[in-house]
């Protein structure tokens, strides 16, 4: 099976569910020596073994694909009615009709997990927690290598007893959605290379090393603090090949944001962006349910799709790195040498 430790550049991108993932970037990033990810949350299980293909038909190198991990989540009822509450002027403004309530679902997990067992990538990668012992089984009986992402040693710890063959320690400083296996739980808040170097300690997997690489140099530190690779994504944003939508592309080089923040206000779990008004208001007021919380606000993320104040900015803090050129030149730049 697939070992991260082969890779011609140490380079991992990272999956970037919602849109931003494409055929064409997870391809682009393996074929110039890296090790491309496609994230599959939100996809239905067609959709997902439709872009498996488009990217084996792109490139013949290993590449792999991220699923989330459902966690039921009952919303409590106040909570949710006080949220939708907060959110109606701006909806209204908008022309948005706010869902009264939101049904949990489970992504259609095993069905996505069964279309992974047919279109077999070299990795299936999880994140939010850790799937049934039966399903890592079933992948290695298929030959597909299996990735848990993890943000302290006691995750770390359970993904080695489960059995998985890879670990992604992801600091924090990592842009996009915290990895915590539970939606209440507090953040460990470690960040990149002291997470990395204690999992691995704890653990001896091969880790990926995740969060705050603006360039070579954070390269070369995660990989002497015992990595076998580094993951980037906010590089990645800018990059011809993302799905990146034009604000957010716009807003990591704009002087008006100069910071990431973590926030449930999207979703309900934490997640880095660029602080905007969106965040600014309602950090303090989202309950933590997911997807709940992701579907109450998605009408008014797609209708202000244009607005870098409305939508979020997943990033991490080296955003002012990020280029406008080929996902290959990123990586190849990034080559410790």
């Amino acid at each position: 099976m697939y070992q991260f430790e082969s890779l011609e550049i140490p380079i991992v991108g990272a999956p970037m569910a919602g849109g931003v993932s494409t055929a064409a970037l997870t391809a682009a990033v393996s074929e110039a020596g890296g090790f491309g990810f496609y994230g599959g949350a939100y996809l239905s299980p067609d959709a997902l073994a439709t872009a498996v293909r488009e990217i084996a038909a792109l490139t013949g190198e290993p590449f792999g694909v991220n699923l989330f991990v459902p966690e039921l989540v009952d919303v409590d009822p106040a909570e949710f009615a006080a949220y939708r509450k907060r959110l109606s002027p701006l909806a209204e403004q908008i022309g948005v009709d706010l869902p009264e309530s939101v049904p949990f679902t489970d992504d259609s997990f095993d069905a996505k997990v069964q279309v992974l067992l047919e279109q077999r990538p070299a990795v299936v990668s999880f994140t939010f927690g850790l799937p049934s012992r039966d399903v890592v089984d079933r992948f290695h009986a298929a030959g597909v290598a299996v990735s848990a992402t993890v943000t302290c040693v006691s995750e770390a710890r359970l993904a080695l007893e489960l059995g998985v063959d890879s670990l992604c320690a992801q600091g924090f400083s990592a842009g996009g959605h915290r990895a915590t296996f539970a939606i209440d739980d507090a953040d460990p808040e470690v960040e990149t290379l002291e997470l990395v170097r204690a999992v691995v300690a704890a653990t001896g997997l091969p880790t990926v090393g995740a969060g705050g690489v603006a360039g070579r140099d954070d390269v070369r530190a995660i990989l002497g603090a015992g990595a076998v690779a580094a993951q980037v994504g906010t590089l990645l944003l800018r990059t011809p090949e993302a799905g990146t939508r034009q604000a957010h592309r716009d807003a990591l080089a704009d002087p008006q944001f100069t910071t990431t923040v973590t926030t449930r206000a999207y979703s309900g779990r934490l997640a880095r962006g660029l602080e905007n008004d969106f965040i600014r208001a309602n950090t303090d007021y989202a309950p933590s349910a997911y997807p709940q919380v992701n579907t109450l606000t998605g009408g008014i993320r797609k209708a202000a799709s244009d607005d870098p104040h409305v939508i979020n900015l997943w990033s991490g803090p080296g955003f002012r790195a990020a280029q406008a050129i080929p996902a290959g030149d990123v990586v190849r730049s990034l080559a410790p040498r």
